[in-house]
């Protein structure tokens, strides 16, 4: 089993860009749904970060070789490219059902998923002070998003549907995740996205429609090509974060992601309130945010047995 470096400051850094750039996505994404399909915009973002890192690693020469290539295990590479894909369709149909806010409540099943995998596939341990970290992390969910998952009971068909499909998508983010972890032992984390980039990005290749894409005006495609470099940079971050800290710290730090989307949209709201509806935060609210921060941090920064 893969064993981190150790370099636990460089993995936390790395996972709070991560959380940042996870956090502002979805904004982002609901501007593009508004022009663009589903489809498009995943093989857009997938074949923009094949083409910006097959290029880095070029001009570096440290594409992967083929040698390289074979003494990694295929089958991994498979389901880490299957099952990123299934969470991109996933997350961005149920996004387009929902909100922002919901798809970040429900897409935490991920992160949660990842820390458990963690502690059983890679004998991970967690401390007692960072198993009432986990306490503390979940009864701040609770409370952060009681409105939210008030919403999801009384809500319309169409949005119980779009968190379903959210939901399925925080499980295969979690296979994906967890079969990447694995593959560092033979590629490096840049090998291992660009492989997963290039699958992709042929996968959705016969539902895109590449034509509408240049009918967009100049805010569209930037906002666009954002989504595109974020998902270079992110899951780079990501990737990265895994090969100098457990798996387990990694995804209680991810844990924060909602709290920045909530953040951002409550910004966007304020200097573009017709792009994106504000989120009301109760006191309440606040607590509950308070709590998830502290039991990320408890989780995070706990030293292991």
């Amino acid at each position: 089993m893969h064993q981190s470096s150790g370099r636990w400051r460089l993995g936390l850094g790395l996972s709070l860009l991560t959380v940042f750039l996870w956090g502002i996505l979805p904004i982002a994404l609901t501007v593009s749904l508004q022009v663009l399909d589903v489809y498009t915009i995943i093989w857009f973002r997938f074949l923009v970060s094949f083409a910006l890192l097959a290029a880095f690693l070029g001009v570096r020469g440290k594409l992967p070789n083929l040698q390289q290539l074979r003494s990694s295990s295929g089958k991994l590479l498979a389901i880490a490219t299957l099952f990123l894909a299934f969470n991109y369709f996933l997350f961005m149909q149920g996004l387009a059902l929902t909100s922002p806010a919901n798809a970040q409540v429900l897409i935490q099943l991920s992160t949660l998923l990842l820390g458990l995998g963690g502690l059983v596939i890679f004998q991970e341990r967690y401390t007692l002070r960072q198993w009432i970290g986990v306490s503390i992390l979940s009864s701040g969910y609770i409370v952060f998003f009681r409105e939210q998952l008030a919403n999801l009971i009384t809500a319309q068909g169409t949005y119980i549907f779009g968190s379903a499909l959210i939901a399925l998508g925080a499980a295969a983010w979690a296979i994906y995740a967890l079969s990447q972890k694995q593959l560092l032992q033979s590629l490096s984390s840049a090998h291992i996205m660009l492989i997963i980039y290039g699958g992709c990005a042929l996968l959705f290749t016969p539902f895109a429609q590449p034509a509408t894409i240049l009918k967009l005006n100049n805010f569209y495609l930037l906002t666009l090509l954002f989504c595109a470099f974020n998902t270079l940079i992110a899951y780079g971050a990501f990737a990265e974060s895994l090969e100098h800290w457990e798996a387990s710290r990694v995804s209680a730090v991810l844990a924060l992601v909602p709290i920045i989307t909530l953040t951002a949209v409550g910004f966007v709201a304020v200097f573009l309130p017709s792009l994106i509806p504000s989120e009301n935060l109760t006191l309440i609210g606040i607590l509950g945010a308070a709590l998830v921060v502290t039991g990320s941090i408890a989780i995070a920064l706990g030293k292991s047995d």
